[in-house]
This record gives structure tokens, C-alpha cells and sequence, in this order.
């Protein structure tokens, strides 16, 4: 994929045709047809953490991208009709443009190779482990395939890659607020080192 640039903290959507958007309220459109943002934020938030605790008691198997669209569907179906379909519309962070939706074909068959690549890893060679899943997220992060929902879905893929290998990696600990700090800090400003580091001090055998 091509270089990619520094992001702060301010998105901007182009979509002229309100694709996603109500043109009344601003708010994305949404199947519980909520107009107030904090109610939505609200009702977003708990079906999400709902459909997350399913993936803990029934995991997806990660095959490749195609599993990245179905967590996104997983997690935000009770909210958004379009969850789970790729972006239509291009997102920039503070003037810097993420993935083109017009090269996304090209993407999904770098990041394959990368799951690909990452499967043949030995689960002992956590060195190699926490490399190869700082590149993915580095690489599913600038792709940002999602109008929305972006940062929960890549954590979760994530998390059930580690899983396949018999390991946890929670990249958003609820008592932990630096990790998830490091997380965003690595995530938005292309720090693979940052993810790295973070990740291999994360990853553990799984208790299970």
C-alpha cells in the first residue's frame, strides 16, 4: 500500500449525496431512527459491547478480509444498515486523505497476504507475532474500510488473530488507559514501532 501520512484528530467525510448522513440532524442515518447524538452514542455503544461479548463466547475465524466485514456486520448489525459493507465515501483525517475507495481491491489483497504471512508464524516467535499484527493494523487502519466503527472492528480483528494462535491481546483493557492511549497514538500517526511494542507487551498465552 502507499506511504502513508500522520493524522490528527479531526475527520472530514465527503459524501454530497448524504450516503450516510441525515442532512437534517447531521447524524448518521441509523435503523433505531435516533435523531439526539448522545442517545445515539448511548444506544450504539451498549448493542455494540452486546455483540462483542457473542465473539468472546463464539469467535469468528479470521480467513482473511472478508472476516473484517464480517465483524463490522456483527457488531454495529442492530445500529446501521450498512454495517459490514465497505465505505463509499472518502474519509480524510486533518487534510490527510485515508485509503482511496477506488484502489480498496488492491488493499484487501495486501492485507491478505500479510494474515497469510502472519498464519505460517510459529506461536512461540512472539517477536515475529507482535511485528506482523502491528503491520496489519497499521495497514487495516489507513485503509478505514468503515463510514464508521473503524478503531472497535480492527481491535477485534485483532484480538481473534492473537486468538487463533492461542494468545489474548486486548487492545482496550477497561483498567487500563494508557494502553489504549499508546493504541490510538500508534494507530493515528503510523507508529508501527509504538504498535509493536505495544502489542508484544500485550499478547499472552491464553488462559483457556
Amino acid at each position: 500500500m502507499p506511504n502513508k501520512k500522520p493524522m490528527s484528530n479531526s475527520y472530514k467525510y465527503i459524501d454530497p449525496d448524504f450516503t450516510y448522513t441525515d442532512p437534517k440532524t447531521g447524524l448518521l442515518k441509523n435503523l433505531q431512527d435516533i435523531t439526539d447524538p448522545d442517545v445515539l452514542l448511548f444506544v450504539e455503544s451498549g448493542a455494540v459491547t452486546k455483540r462483542l461479548q457473542e465473539l468472546y463466547e463464539k469467535p469468528i475465524k479470521i480467513k482473511g478480509t472478508d472476516s473484517l466485514f464480517e465483524i463490522h456486520r456483527h457488531l454495529f448489525q442492530d445500529i446501521y444498515a450498512w454495517a459490514g459493507k465497505k465505505r463509499i465515501v472518502e474519509i480524510s483525517k486533518d487534510g490527510k486523505q485515508f485509503f482511496p475507495t477506488s484502489h480498496f481491491d488492491n488493499a484487501f489483497r495486501y492485507i491478505d497476504q500479510l494474515i497469510a504471512d502472519f498464519k505460517k508464524i510459529p506461536r512461540e516467535n512472539k517477536n515475529q507475532l507482535a511485528d506482523k499484527l502491528a503491520e496489519i493494523l497499521d495497514n487495516v487502519n489507513y485503509l478505514h474500510p468503515f463510514r464508521e466503527g473503524n478503531g472497535r472492528t480492527q481491535r477485534e480483528f485483532l484480538r481473534l488473530l492473537a486468538l487463533e494462535k492461542g494468545l489474548t491481546l486486548n487492545l482496550n483493557p477497561p483498567d487500563n488507559k494508557s494502553v489504549y492511549e499508546r493504541y490510538m497514538k500508534g494507530a493515528i500517526e503510523s507508529e508501527v514501532k509504538t504498535l509493536t511494542e505495544l502489542i508484544f507487551e500485550l499478547i499472552d498465552e491464553n488462559e483457556k
